[in-house]
């Protein structure tokens, strides 16, 4: 233990080299995380601007996270195939034609197929910003790492929902899309002149795509989304347009584990989630998103349906909670590298509990002012879960593995976050529509409840991160000059 606490500090400080890969991949991602964060507060906007139901332009967010669960399996054979930089470059290219076609979409039909496109390029981005900087990090100072990976993630809650309630009130909804644009070409610029060429060699061996398991797996993710993202209305998941598709969704999901367990290079390693690293990381991040990305949707509907402000308003209340999450960054991120994530993870759900407590008695005439603290404490409890619980996905990991980890866990946040948000968009429809008089801030007071309660829950499932021993003994193996291979190296010690 001793030889291994004297190399931790050594281990665990950054290379800038990774700083500088990490920091170009940056400005591209922020083009993503900007433009989610912005159209959530636009669709009744946009329901009125384009003349369609909210039925149907919510289409403009579904079908963006439909494409999305479509191109992040493919990040892992693209990455084998033509190397990162090139699929970055594309990705982001992408998504850049996406944004300027969604800007001038004539109408509710071409606005949903420019989104499809954007999601298409995002959903390729973001696994492949994490593989390439985790890559470049060689197991050294996760947590640190990962902090750079998180910032997109940390600066979209903060000035999205900001820059989406001013260009709503203030300008034209088309100007939310020429945001993404800046931010596109600098990444290109970027990347083009700072991101090494990591092309396979031409006398090396192309991997072929994996038709049959894409064809498994990406219709999965894909419908179990789509079942889920309509499951916010009183029929809750009892509805034919959930069950159909969640069912449709679990069998190909289901088809797929059978197929990829038989194949020697599946499209993604299921058999990945059998290290503890990632197999751990993979279900708290599901069951997060129960906790954290469900209350994202009960938070900006509290200020704005029972306080009655305004989108701006409502995105400037909010701010608090990115404040927290960033600044809780600057510490979550060195302390994972050197106690492990187990007990930061746990602290944070317990704060996140804790701090969602005080708006199951909100009302309209709470303080507002001390709202604002808690959602500043709130914010800290995510960064100190998200982080921690990110990094852990990593520890142990050849170069190898780091792709399909990445695709594993993007994977189970995105559903976790669409379960947690279709579980409370039903709490809060059922509680607001059977709660007599005042209905509307007791159906709140109930979502925030169950909100609480899964934070809560998850804590049980941090008992299986990983800890300060493992976390150690991974750091020591990757500045070995000769580190182990393999994720069952840093599996053995259960501690």
């Amino acid at each position: 233990m001793s030889a291994l606490s004297a190399d931790a500090p050594a281990s665990n400080r950054v290379d800038p080299k990774v700083l500088r890969t990490a920091m170009v991949l940056v400005v591209g991602a922020l083009a993503v995380v900007f433009d989610t964060t912005i159209v959530s507060v636009a669709l009744h906007r946009l329901a009125t601007s384009l003349h369609v139901p909210v039925s149907t332009i919510q289409w403009v967010t579904t079908g963006y996270m439909l494409a999305l669960g479509v191109a992040v399996p493919l990040s892992t054979w693209a990455l084998a195939r033509f190397g990162g930089k090139r699929v970055w470059m594309f990705a982001l290219t992408v998504f850049l034609a996406g944004s300027i076609g969604s800007s001038l979409a004539w109408d509710a039909g071409s606005l949903i197929g420019w989104r499809v496109v954007q999601g298409l390029g995002g959903g390729l981005m973001l696994p492949v910003m994490t593989t390439l900087i985790m890559q470049a990090a060689g197991g050294r100072a996760l947590g640190r790492t990962m902090a750079w990976v998180a910032l997109p993630a940390l600066l979209g809650p903060i000035l999205g929902p900001l820059a989406g309630g001013a260009i709503i009130t203030n300008l034209s909804w088309r100007f939310m899309f020429w945001v993404n644009v800046p931010f596109c070409v600098a990444g290109l610029i970027l990347a083009g002149l700072c991101l090494a060429d990591d092309s396979p060699a031409a006398t090396a061996a192309r991997p072929r795509l994996d038709v049959r398991g894409l064809v498994l797996l990406a219709p999965g993710i894909a419908t179990v989304v789509l079942g889920l993202s309509n499951a916010g209305s009183a029929d809750g998941f009892a509805h034919p347009d959930v069950v159909a598709p969640l069912a449709v969704g679990v069998a190909f999901l289901v088809a797929f584990t059978l197929y990829a367990l038989r194949r020697r290079d599946p499209l993604v390693d299921i058999r990945l989630l059998a290290a503890r690293s990632v197999g751990s990381a993979s279900s708290v991040l599901f069951l997060s998103g129960f906790a954290l990305f469900g209350a994202m949707l009960l938070l900006p509907l509290y200020y704005q349906e029972v306080r009655g402000v305004s989108a701006l308003t409502a995105g400037l209340m909010l701010v608090p909670q990115g404040v927290g999450t960033l600044l809780s960054r600057q510490i979550a991120g060195p302390l994972t590298d050197r106690v492990g994530a187990r007990s930061i993870a746990v602290v944070g759900f317990v704060v996140v509990a804790g701090a969602t407590v005080p708006f199951c008695f909100a009302d309209a005439t709470t303080d507002g002012r001390l709202l604002a603290l808690w959602l500043l404490l709130r914010g800290a409890g995510l960064g100190a879960v998200t982080m921690p619980v990110m990094t852990a996905a990593y520890v142990g990991l050849d170069r190898s593995r780091i792709a399909h980890s990445s695709v594993l866990t993007r994977t189970a946040q995105q559903i976790g976050g669409s379960f947690g948000t279709a579980v409370l968009a039903v709490v809060l429809e059922r509680s607001v529509s059977g709660s007599g008089t005042g209905s509307t801030v007791s159906g709140f007071h109930v979502a925030f409840w169950w909100a609480s309660a899964f934070s809560l829950v998850a804590t049980a499932l941090c008992v299986w991160l990983p800890g300060r021993k493992q976390v150690l003994a991974a750091a020591a193996a990757a500045a070995s000059p000769t580190p182990p291979v393999a994720a069952e190296a840093a599996d053995a010690d259960p501690r």
